[in-house]
């Protein structure tokens, strides 16, 4: 899974199934014999990309190491609608008692991607990347920015001690960009790039005074956009972030032309649609 702690997911997912079976699968108790084998079916209903798939193999073998799951794509892959994506062999109960966590994961995970791929693709072409936000799921971060990567796009923050980015809050409590600059540069600077918020070119010729390095502009509209950018690039080496709360990748296309290097889209991880994927489970 690339740069996914297994460990992480390992406890991620117990607590996962902890929270859905509860003392059990009281349906499933009722009516399957216990060591009635099945197979599962994981179909696509629709046109998207994958991920998710280690994570809801990992489901069933938390509940018995001896499931196995035969993928027929991978994470990252695009599939058309009626795609058998994986096969799950073992007891009954087992994979009904890990369908809808495992489903929850690859419908939510995969939505993610597909939806990152829409907004990379818009973009190509130009030099700018489609970045993630810390606008994620509690518990869910780790795999919610795997996704984002898996459609194309790029990490940005993981969490709050992974880089300084200056916001209109961090800001009044300093006195003004300047001053949230030099001391945030005095604390971090040699160890972290500084990011800072700004909606003017006054504030633009502020914070790149001081020594800003990233600049980062949010929902500004674009001939707006496009000034400040005009503005910034009087010195090469900023990189621009531009972030916005539309979900319209043809609404992206514009800032990238303009000069953004990074296009942030907290919707990524936050409102991506679950994809249509079905479990069929049939006995054997």
């Amino acid at each position: 899974m690339n740069w996914i702690d297994e460990g992480a997911l390992y406890s991620q997912i117990a607590v996962f199934l902890r929270e859905d079976l509860g003392r059990g699968d009281l349906t499933t108790q009722s009516i399957i014999a216990r060591n009635t084998r099945a197979r599962g079916r994981f179909v696509a209903g629709e046109q998207m990309i994958v991920a998710g798939l280690e994570a809801a193999e990992e489901i069933f073998l938390t509940l018995d190491a001896q499931q196995q799951l035969e993928a027929f794509v991978g994470d990252g892959e695009t599939v058309e609608a009626g795609k058998v994506i994986a096969r799950m062999t073992g007891f009954a109960d087992v994979l009904l008692a890990g369908e809808r966590v495992a489903l929850n994961l690859l419908q939510h995970l995969s939505g993610i991607a597909t939806l990152t791929n829409s907004f990379v693709t818009e973009i190509a072409g130009t030099n700018a990347q489609i970045v993630d936000s810390r606008s994620t799921t509690p518990g869910l971060r780790m795999l919610e920015k795997y996704a984002v990567m898996l459609g194309g796009g790029h990490p940005h923050r993981f969490g709050l001690d992974d880089g300084v980015v200056l916001t209109p809050n961090h800001v009044q409590f300093a006195g003004g960009i300047a001053g949230a600059l030099k001391t945030a540069k005095e604390k971090v600077a040699r160890l972290h790039r500084i990011e800072v918020q700004v909606s003017s070119a006054a504030e633009v010729k502020e914070a790149l005074d001081a020594g800003a390095e990233i600049l980062s502009f949010v929902n500004i509209h674009i001939e707006t956009f496009k000034e400040l950018v005009v503005v910034a690039r009087q010195f090469p080496s900023v990189t621009i972030n531009y972030t916005t709360t539309s979900l319209a990748p043809n609404e992206i296309r514009q800032y990238a032309d303009a000069g953004a290097d990074l296009i942030c889209i907290p919707g990524l991880t936050n409102s991506a649609r679950a994809m249509d994927i079905s479990f069929q489970i049939q006995p054997f």
